[in-house]
């Protein structure tokens, strides 16, 4: 089960990551970008995502775990419910964080690995 305790863990291995809010919502952000958020109405997680294409590929693959409501439609994001796999979760949050990261950050990340 995905919690925000067990995002901000995750959030911790990736430099330049900061909670936040968002919406007033627990966030994840690097400088003022947002990775993800927790959604204010459904037990979901909103994670931004680089295309509609990638949206669509995740809800064909796992519609269980992933979703989106009339407001992501067109918008490259997608909802995550929490008892999505954890290394599934992880691979995509790293993939959000990529996509806003500055160049210091994804030097040091690619160090400690």
């Amino acid at each position: 089960m995905i919690t925000f305790k067990k995002i901000k863990s995750l959030a911790e291995s990736f430099p330049g990551t900061e909670v936040s809010t968002s919406y007033g919502t627990p966030a994840i952000k690097v400088g003022k970008k947002l990775v993800l958020r927790m959604h204010h109405k459904e037990d979901a997680i909103v994670l931004l995502l680089d295309t509609v294409d990638e949206q669509r590929e995740l809800i064909q693959r796992d519609p269980m775990a992933f979703f989106i409501t009339d407001h992501y439609a067109g918008f490259p994001a997608v909802l995550i419910r929490p008892t999505v796999d954890e290394s599934i979760f992880r691979d995509l949050m790293e993939k959000s964080w990529r996509r806003v990261a500055r160049k210091s950050d994804l030097i040091a990340f690619e160090s400690e690995g």
